[in-house]
């Protein structure tokens, strides 16, 4: 059978609150355009997001059943709210599955390995529920159970859904062959975020890792070599990608680690990881963002010099505005021991301390260089009352320090199959829901606000925020990286745009902005009165006295020589 026309459905992200359609893409439909490429070069490959499907389904119903193999890639493996951009849920795939009838159908990605979830604070849903709908339920690695699909000629009955790479080393050709499907991505080029993979599997997976965590399932780590990692990126960047993530991993700092297999805490290896930054600098040189995401802060307090020259060389050649999140996910050292978490509460705050003193240095584009970020997971075996309690005096403690970190999760459980809290299930989070409620509410208002205050204060300049959607008279803006932080603009602004903008204000977990420079001759009141310090009646001495020519007429209608100085690093005059 030939192979003319292949689709690609992408329902698949593990960034929480996303806006819009995510300007995001992963791994996953990367590799498997590439594997259809490896097997038939000249095969059209077409790339949806989910978000696009759900707007016009039947447009997208008409070119699926004019292909020959439809591959739906569904599914999250991090709990959280999704604000736009959603990803796959039982709904999406049943439907897919049922009225898209002639296309050989493939279901891919956590959905089908793990089952379905999204929110936290349940079970996932097994896959097995649509089987009948999907041809093959791909298990293994959608790649190579792709590549030998195409060898069967479509055949489903001659492939085996369960088969895995040997190694990450044959990524190498599959991931640089693939990249050009990012040129179907909606946000493509000006604001694609690329997610790299670096490795797979868990440093800790001898000792079963954490009781609710699924990459232990992908046993022993398996490095991809940097050559190869490096050669992908110069791929993607060639077509014009600019914006890159080192997020699939379970720990960063661990990438090419010695003693992997042999140690809970192996050896972090700065040679190796000098050599992957050095060379993803060399082969994107006109990239504007390089960012990482997980970072076990176990290996940090087991290894904290060696951890210190990682930071040094993650802050050498990385982008400002970087997220090191530390999966903490409890301090109550019960729960850590009974689920076998990777860390004690003093060894985390010592990680965070590490972090921040390389890290906390202020950036080109208005944000601290590195700082961690904490995960909490709810809902895990030994939980109790106090567990609250001690997860709030963790968190209090690092603001009392004078530390800053750059976000905070609180998750609910989501509970996978063949993970240990599978035969508990979501039973203790059901249990504890108020106190979950009440403590997020309390972290939100005495650990958030504070915190973000710190990380951003009045009058910051963040620079390339993007402008995503808009609800009213406000529009929402987010810097491109990882966990950037949302910026509601009291203006009607066209989509789509790159600005820079002013601090003015806070949510909990956002911020005020305001575009820059603000033209203080043209600026309205109500955007004067908006400015820290200034107030209603500043505001009317000012408007009052324009035209302002200069800095010492500024300072003669003020009388506050601090404000003025704040305001002529934000104002033109």
């Amino acid at each position: 059978m030939t192979i003319n026309r292949a689709v690609i459905l992408d329902g698949y992200t593990d960034e929480p609150a996303g806006l819009g359609v995510p300007p995001y893409i992963d791994v996953y439909p990367r590799y498997v355009a590439g594997a259809l490429w490896m097997k038939s070069p000249h095969c059209q490959v077409l790339y949806y997001t989910l978000d696009q499907v759900r707007r016009n389904f039947d447009e997208f119903k008409q070119v699926a059943e004019k292909s020959q193999l439809l591959i739906f890639i569904a599914g999250v493996t991090v709990p959280g709210k999704y604000l736009g951009g959603s990803p796959a849920t039982l709904k999406d795939v049943i439907e897919v599955g049922k009225r898209i009838l002639t296309p050989v159908k493939l279901l891919c990605g956590p959905a089908a390995r793990f089952g379905f979830g999204r929110e936290g604070g349940r079970t996932a849903l097994p896959s097995d529920l649509v089987s009948g709908l999907y041809d093959l339920i791909v298990k293994g690695d959608p790649d190579k159970v792709v590549m030998d699909l195409m060898d069967a000629k479509l055949n489903v009955d001659a492939v085996d859904p369960f088969k895995t790479r040997e190694s990450e080393a044959e990524l190498g050709e599959v991931a640089v062959r693939g990249a050009r499907i990012v040129t179907q991505h909606p946000n493509y080029p000006e604001s694609l975020l690329c997610e790299i993979e670096t490795y797979r599997g868990c440093p800790r997976w001898f000792t079963g890792g954490c009781s609710f965590c699924t990459e232990p399932l992908y046993g022993e780590p398996s490095f991809r070599p940097v050559e190869h990692i490096v050669k992908e990126i110069e791929a993607l960047h060639s077509l014009g990608v600019m914006h890159f993530r080192l997020g699939r991993q379970p720990d960063l700092f661990s990438y090419m680690a010695k003693g992997v297999g042999n140690y809970e805490f192996p050896e972090p290896n700065p040679e190796a990881i000098e050599k992957l930054f050095k060379g993803i600098r060399q082969a994107a040189p006109n990239l504007q963002v390089l960012h990482i995401d997980n970072v076990n802060p176990g290996t940090i307090a087991h290894h904290p010099k060696l951890s210190e020259t990682i930071a040094k060389i993650i802050v050498a050649y990385h982008t400002p505005g970087d997220v090191a999140a530390f999966g903490v996910e409890s301090a109550d050292p019960l729960v850590v021991k009974l689920n076998n978490l990777k860390v004690e509460p003093e060894e985390a705050l010592l990680a965070v301390e590490i972090i921040n003193k390389v890290g906390a240095i202020r950036g080109e584009n208005g944000l601290p260089h590195l700082l961690p970020g904490i995960n909490f997971v709810y809902g895990l075996m030994g939980e109790r009352r106090e567990t609250y309690e001690l997860n709030f005096r963790f968190l209090k403690e690092i603001l009392d320090r004078g530390l800053m970190i750059r976000r905070i999760n609180l998750r609910q459980i989501l509970v996978f199959p063949n993970t240990r809290m599978w035969s508990i299930g979501d039973s203790i989070i059901k249990r504890h829901r108020k106190f979950f409620k009440a403590y997020k509410e309390k972290i939100r208002r005495e650990i958030d606000l504070p915190m973000l205050r710190r990380v951003v204060p009045h009058y910051t300049v963040l620079r390339r925020v993007r402008t995503e959607v808009m609800e009213r008279n406000t529009t929402y803006a987010r810097q491109i990286g990882s966990y950037p932080i949302l910026v509601a603009i009291p203006e009607r602004l066209s989509l789509g745009r790159f600005i820079d903008i002013v601090v003015v204000d806070y949510g909990f977990r956002s911020v005020v902005g305001l575009p820059y420079p603000i033209d203080i001759n043209k600026a309205s009141l109500k955007t004067l009165q908006m400015l820290p310090g200034v107030g209603s009646k500043r505001a009317a001495r000012i408007v009052r006295a324009r035209p302002i020519t200069s800095r010492e007429q500024l300072r003669e209608i003020l009388k506050d020589d601090k404000l003025v100085e704040q305001l002529l690093q934000v104002v033109k005059l």
